[in-house]
């Protein structure tokens, strides 16, 4: 089995890794790295929890080391562009171990803060910065940081930025690099316009795919529960409460669905928060925060937002439901069963959810097992169905309510005007 130290790694690298605990690469780390230290560009696919992080961020902190290149004010030798603050702090993080006794400076940047901060950080320039595609062009346009210097680009999670809509803002922020260079292009998906988006920075890349992007981790327990929508909130509640034993997340497809979902379970006693791109920064970075310390057991989210959570001990994932596009099922069940645990997967499903089921397990293969060990025999709870599928959102405070006839107030239409009182001729006076 390869170890890290027959990756040609240095040995105050190979230390840091050591007193870490990590002696043995994961797959995607044992492809990379080499490729990386020869100076290759990479396109990887690889599932969020694969180790892309370190398999992108050991090499090249390495191939840093090594280069003579004296960092310039307002630069940066290498540049990782991600698509959250959440992620841009998780990579910050690791680098900041895997880069310790190095002598490497290291930034992140990102939208949410004040600017004043990574402004100071950035004015002697940085080895390294992490970045998210909107403050790094505004950054780049105020003339706080130039790339004209960069060494290595990497760009992380290319099929969420598409979702999130910085395509444009990447294709900005490329034009501004250096032609020569080395790029590394990480995504759990390949769709027709991250190709497009690859093919178009990358240079004779190496082509990296260590498992399926449509695979899930076969130590997943993956369960089917067929269930009338009114009666998913429930269900829920009764999952959590006798099945869930460290934490849980909960998907839904909407905003609206998660909020709805997290009340529905802080009124049922369970300590829950909910996580989507209508909360603020601070508010999720909070909410994460409980959710890693165990303060709070359920973190209910949607797709996008979820992408990139990185907490160890989630034993179970909840389908509240069915997602619209089947490869967000695989990304959904990822965040369980992690560094070699086992985990569960709930799948609430509908009548109306059925054609976006057989999407999935068209893409799984097989068929999701079905389980009835869950029976509801209490009155629902009365929490409006989330999304509404098939029929638009309502209101009932919008509703028009039908007058009551009794006090309905009867309108008196004027009369028409007397042609007497109107004829011009004065009343005689009396004397």
């Amino acid at each position: 089995m390869t170890q890290f130290k027959d990756l040609k790694l240095s040995s105050k690298l190979l230390k840091t890794l050591a007193d870490k605990g990590y002696s043995t690469p994961t797959d995607i780390q044992r492809e990379a790295i080499p490729l990386i230290l020869e100076g290759r560009d990479i396109q990887g696919i690889a599932q969020t929890g694969s180790g892309k992080t370190g398999a992108f961020s050991i090499p090249m902190i390495e191939n840093l080391s090594r280069s003579k290149q004296v960092v310039k004010a307002k630069r940066a030798r290498a540049l990782i562009l991600t698509p959250t603050r959440e992620l841009a702090n998780q990579i910050n993080g690791q680098v900041e171990i895997y880069s310790k006794g190095m002598n490497l400076s290291s930034a992140v940047i990102f939208g949410g803060d004040g600017p004043l901060n990574q402004v100071r950080k950035l004015a002697t320039g940085v080895d390294l910065l992490i970045a998210t595609p909107g403050r790094l062009l505004d950054f780049l346009q105020r003339g706080h940081i130039k790339l004209d210097e960069l060494e290595t680009f990497v760009l992380d999670e290319a099929d969420r930025m598409l979702d999130m809509g910085f395509i444009k803002d990447i294709e900005k922020i490329i034009e501004r690099l250096p032609k020569k260079r080395q790029t590394l292009f990480f995504s759990a998906t390949m769709p027709k316009d991250i190709s497009k988006l690859a093919s178009t920075i990358l240079t004779r890349p190496k082509i990296i795919e260590v498992s399926p992007p449509s695979t899930p981790v076969e130590s997943i327990a993956q369960y089917l529960i067929h269930i009338d929508r009114v009666q998913k909130p429930k269900l829920l509640k009764k999952i959590i409460n006798e099945s869930v034993s460290e934490s849980v997340i909960v998907f839904t497809r909407t905003k609206y669905g998660a909020d709805r979902v997290c009340k529905h379970l802080m009124k049922a006693g369970i300590e829950s928060s909910s996580i989507h791109s209508n909360r603020s920064q601070g508010a999720r970075e909070k909410a994460l925060a409980a959710f890693r310390n165990k303060k709070i057991k359920a973190l209910v989210a949607t797709d996008i937002a979820a992408r990139g959570i990185d907490v160890d001990g989630i034993s179970h994932v909840i389908n509240y439901d069915v997602p619209l596009e089947a490869e967000s099922y695989i990304h959904r069940i990822g965040r369980t069963a992690r560094a070699g645990k086992s985990g569960v997967a709930y799948t609430f499903c509908d009548p109306a959810e059925t054609k976006s089921l057989k999407a999935v397990e068209k893409l799984l293969g097989f068929k999701i097992k079905v389980n009835s060990d869950f029976e509801i025999t209490e009155e629902t709870d009365t929490i409006p169905p989330i999304n509404n599928p098939g029929r638009k959102l309502r209101n009932p405070n919008l509703t028009k309510k039908k007058a009551n006839k009794k006090s309905q107030k009867k309108v008196i239409k004027p009369k028409a005007p007397s042609k007497k009182r109107f004829s011009g001729k004065k009343k005689p006076t009396k004397s």
